[in-house]
């Protein structure tokens, strides 16, 4: 089988070797697509060396099929189109007990902290598998990862029809996040830097400004009749993006951190208490947030195809991530078959 290695030092090559036979409760997919995200260019600049087992296995946005059924699988069959929930948790900590077991105290994300998707034959457990409808190409279904945590971080809003939402950053996480908003009934607006990440919201038809020359308050003073945006969802990663999100609230309005902040990040306190704001964090997602972000994706209400920048195969995954990496591409797919 081929499969895309991180070697360390901003290193990606394809390798040959051996599939792993499922063991008793585990399956072989013939992995379709694997999506590239921000956390694989984290891993790829170094960022996750503590991590990751080098030669690396990177991916953990995917769809395929099942290719062979180890003992004791008896719910599925060969062929079978899945994707798969890429976390696994120990069942003992505090954090699951507490029936959280998304944010284990010891979780394992696969892709990361074990071999991921990025290769043409897969094997893992029965128990992260998720079944994608025949009706979702397999291209599309390679989305339901980023689209669970979009639909993840809108249920932590508790965002509701009708309430105005503001989405700091339109990257793809900010843009899926208004597109599942925009699905659930509030009106959205999108504030972000890049030009062409702009236009590309708007072609979805979101509003989305410039923060940097449009005079954001006055816009969202306009925009809600001077209360503020019930909910706002911060996606840049960025202190300015914070201040943003928590200047745009209505009094009671909900933060919802989204971006990974790596180091300590200034946050205005005195609006919280001035306006009475929650500050919500939001990481990974659950089993229904996966199952929610099928639906959406299958009613057409995630743009699957627009969000698609271009499939490459396997051979060319250097220059995907360098594409990606050159803020010229919303998303990129790997075609795990390709070539091989």
């Amino acid at each position: 089988m081929t499969a895309a290695c991180y070697l360390g030092e901003k290193t990606l090559k394809t390798v040959e070797t051996q599939p792993r036979e499922p063991d008793r409760g585990e399956v072989r997919l013939d992995v379709s697509y694997t999506g590239i995200c921000g956390t694989d260019l984290h891993v790829l600049h170094g960022a996750m060396d503590s991590r990751v087992a080098i030669p690396a296995v990177l991916g953990h946005e995917m769809s395929g099929t099942i290719a062979e059924l180890g003992d004791g699988v008896d719910d599925w069959s060969v062929g079978d189109r899945v994707t798969v929930i890429p976390l696994v948790w120990d069942g003992t900590c505090p954090a699951c007990i507490a029936g959280q077991r998304h944010i284990c105290h010891h979780l394992t994300f696969i892709g990361i902290d074990s071999p991921g998707s990025m290769q043409s034959s897969w094997t893992v457990s029965q128990d992260v598998l998720i079944a994608l409808p025949a009706g979702l190409s397999l291209e599309h279904g390679a989305l339901a990862e980023p689209t669970a945590v979009a639909v993840h971080d809108v249920r932590r809003a508790d965002l509701r029809r009708d309430e105005k939402a503001v989405v700091v950053g339109g990257g793809p996480i900010g843009i899926l996040i208004a597109c599942v908003a925009r699905a659930q009934g509030a009106d959205v607006v999108v504030l972000e830097l890049s030009e062409p990440r702009r236009e590309f919201a708007k072609s979805l038809g979101l509003r989305a400004i410039d923060p940097t020359t449009d005079d954001v308050a006055s816009v969202i003073g306009d925009w809600t009749e001077g209360a503020g945006a019930a909910v706002a969802f911060e996606v840049s990663g960025a202190a300015a993006g914070i201040e943003t999100a928590i200047q745009s609230l209505a009094t009671r309005g909900r933060l919802v951190v989204v971006a990974i902040h790596s180091s300590p990040t200034p946050v205005n306190l005195f609006r919280v208490f001035w306006r009475e704001l929650t500050l919500i964090g939001a990481r990974v997602y659950e089993r229904e947030d996966f199952e929610t972000a099928i639906e959406l994706l299958s009613n057409g209400s995630i743009p699957a195809a627009e969000l698609i920048t271009s499939i490459e195969p396997l051979t060319r995954v250097a220059q995907a991530f360098a594409q990606l990496e050159s803020g010229a591409a919303m998303k990129i797919l790997i075609d795990c078959q390709d070539g091989v």
